[in-house]
């Protein structure tokens, strides 16, 4: 006797909209594969700007800076998972529409305009201007958004 599927929606967190186990996949893949790009086109965002939010750089590193990324990488495919969720996509291509569109997001609040804020306030030697609509940032962004769309999609129901 196999348990019925239908009890694994009276958990919890079942009670959110989307499903947030995808969105931490999603997001983890999403940082991974943006911090390589981010490490490959300039490095020292991974290794002094990220860590330094936190006060782990200087000196340069590189493995924590790519952690921390990857930590809101996380914690940003979450947050992803709610939206999805509450707008009752329909269509594999609308999730990775939607990510990519999550990704333009993320870069324009957090990073052209956050981070540029709190590495001032934290006196960090990579502290960019305000705001810091840098394009090669966007790029970053915009993969990390179509890879946590990709993942999202191709495991939402898996998981």
């Amino acid at each position: 006797m196999g348990m019925s599927t239908t009890t694994e929606t009276t958990h919890g967190t079942e009670s959110l909209p989307g499903n947030w186990r995808t969105g931490v996949v999603g997001g983890i893949a999403g940082g991974l594969v943006m911090g390589a790009t981010m490490l490959a086109m300039n490095a020292a965002v991974i290794a002094v700007a990220i860590p330094s939010l936190y006060g782990l750089a200087p000196p340069p590193n590189p493995g924590l800076g790519m952690v921390v990324h990857v930590s809101h990488g996380a914690v940003l495919g979450v947050v992803f998972a709610g939206v999805a969720g509450a707008l009752d996509l329909d269509s594999d291509r609308t999730v990775v529409g939607l990510g990519v569109g999550w990704g333009v997001v993320t870069w324009a609040v957090l990073a052209a305009l956050l981070m540029p804020i709190w590495l001032s306030a934290v006196g960090s030697p990579a502290s960019p201007p305000f705001p810091n609509f840098a394009p090669p940032s966007l790029l970053w962004h915009v993969v990390y958004g179509l890879v946590l769309g990709v993942v999202y999609a191709a495991i939402d129901d898996e998981i």
